[in-house]
């Protein structure tokens, strides 16, 4: 059964939805202790994520960095006082010991494992570069633990559309083994403000079956 969820109270037309940061956990023992429905955003360093989040939230809410690698926190976020966005730190890069890699790898794998509140995963992808090896790693894992994830490429002002055609093809054959996945990709440009209502209806959608 689903139930009609107003989008406007979430993402209100006006661009003037508030988004409040709540804490940024280094730990499992520091998630916050609230119910909401949790909406993560992960993907490899530098694929644009803070960006993108930004221009979701209308708000200048997580740090663009010209450093991959720079956010080392699962940062939560309270949208309209709605839903939780959560900024997860980007993986395949990072300029940091490898022992604080190895606890972002355990607490990412520990916030997917157990977050009970987390209803989906945007898997953030360049298409330009494609699918990596840490793209691969970190989608097993998502399978291993049957969390929903959904493909988000980005930057896509920068990619001639026929070329994206290809891309898409080709991400979609490598993919094709993860039965955790949802099926439709999100195209997006945070440059250009695109794919922006794409990820809202997907929001908008799983929460009208909670």
């Amino acid at each position: 059964m689903t139930k009609k969820i107003d989008i406007n109270k979430i993402f209100p037309s006006c661009g003037e939805q508030k988004c409040e940061f709540i804490l940024g956990a280094h730990n499992a023992s520091q998630f916050p202790d609230i119910h909401y429905p949790e909406f993560a955003f992960i993907g490899a360093s530098n694929v644009g994520k803070s960006s993108l989040i930004n221009a979701l939230t209308a708000q200048k809410v997580a740090i663009v960095s010209n450093t991959p690698g720079r956010t080392r926190q699962l940062n939560f976020f309270l949208l309209s006082d709605r839903i939780t966005i959560v900024d997860m730190p980007g993986y395949g890069f990072a300029k940091a010991a490898d022992k604080h890699i190895a606890n972002w790898q355990r607490t990412s794998f520990e916030y997917f494992a157990k977050r009970a509140q987390l209803k989906r995963v945007f898997l953030l992808l360049d298409p330009i570069k494609g699918l990596k090896k840490s793209d691969h790693d970190m989608a097993n894992i998502f399978n291993s633990v049957g969390i929903n994830f959904q493909i988000i490429l980005t930057k896509i002002d920068k990619i001639d559309p026929r070329k994206l055609v290809d891309i898409e093809k080709k991400i979609r054959e490598e993919s094709s083994l993860w039965p955790a996945m949802h099926p439709k990709f999100i195209f997006t440009s945070s440059k250009r403000n695109e794919g922006l209502s794409d990820i809202k209806s997907e929001i908008i959608e799983v929460l009208s079956h909670l």
